[in-house]
C-alpha cells in the first residue's frame, strides 16, 4: 500500500475512521495516560493547598517544573505501541494519527494541570504553564522518535534539569524557557519551536521502537 488515498477508498476511510481512531488511542494506553494526567493535576492542587508554590521564588518555580515534567513525560511515553504499529495498513493515515495524538494528549496535559491550578497563582501564571508543558513534551516527542518510546521522558527531565540549574544560576538563555519570565519572547519562540520540532517528527517517522517510515 502506498498511502495514496483515492477517491474510492473514501467511503471505506469514512467507515472505517472512527474505529481506527478509537484502536489508535487504545494501543498507546491513552485512558491510562489521562490518568496519570489526573494525578499530575491532583498532585499540583495538592502542593498550591500546601503552599508548597507560594511566590515566584526559585523553590516554587523548581517545584512546580518538576510537575510540569512528570506530565510532560506522560505525553512522550504514551505516544508508544507496546504492540507495534498495525496501522501501517492504513497508510497515508498513520502520520495523522501520531500528529492527532500528540496534539491530544499535549492539550490534556495542560488542560489537566490549569484544572489542578483552579483559583490558586501559579509561579509565573497560566501562559508560563502552557509555554512550559508544550516545549517539555515536545522535548519529549524529539527524545521518542530518537531513543524510543520507552525512555521518551529522558527529553522532559533533561530539559527540566538544565532549567533547574538556570534558575539556581540566573542564566539568561531562552532555551531553558522553564527558567523564564512569562512574558519573555525568546522563550516563547524555543518552546513553540521544540514542541513544532517534536510533533513533527514523531508524526512523520514515529517513536523509534515501534516506528519507522509510514
Amino acid at each position: 500500500m502506498t498511502g495514496t488515498i483515492v477517491a474510492a477508498d473514501l467511503p471505506w476511510l469514512r467507515q472505517a475512521g472512527p474505529r481506527l481512531v478509537r484502536l489508535h488511542l487504545i494501543s498507546r494506553q491513552i485512558p491510562g495516560a489521562i490518568g496519570l494526567l489526573a494525578g499530575c493535576a491532583v498532585l499540583l492542587r495538592i502542593a498550591l493547598h500546601l503552599h508548597w508554590l507560594r511566590g515566584d521564588a526559585a523553590a516554587a518555580q523548581q517545584m512546580l517544573l518538576l510537575i510540569e515534567c512528570a506530565a510532560a513525560s506522560v505525553v512522550a511515553v504514551a505516544v508508544r505501541s507496546p504492540f507495534g504499529e498495525s496501522e501501517r495498513a492504513a497508510g497515508g493515515l498513520l502520520p495523522v494519527l501520531r500528529l492527532g495524538t500528540a496534539l491530544l494528549l499535549t492539550a490534556a496535559a495542560v488542560g489537566a494541570l490549569a484544572v489542578g491550578a483552579v483559583a490558586e497563582r501559579l509561579p509565573g501564571g497560566g501562559l508560563a504553564l502552557v509555554r512550559d508543558v508544550t516545549g517539555l513534551a515536545g522535548t519529549g516527542l524529539i527524545a521518542a522518535a530518537v531513543l524510543g518510546g520507552a525512555l521518551a521522558w529522558a527529553g522532559p527531565l533533561a530539559c527540566t534539569t538544565l532549567s533547574e540549574i538556570a534558575l539556581m544560576q540566573n542564566w539568561q538563555t531562552p532555551w531553558t524557557w522553564a527558567a523564564r519570565p512569562p512574558h519573555d519572547t525568546g522563550a516563547w519562540l524555543c518552546a513553540i519551536l521544540a514542541f513544532a520540532a517534536g510533533t513533527a517528527v514523531i508524526a512523520a517517522r514515529g517513536p523509534r521502537d515501534t516506528g519507522g517510515e509510514s
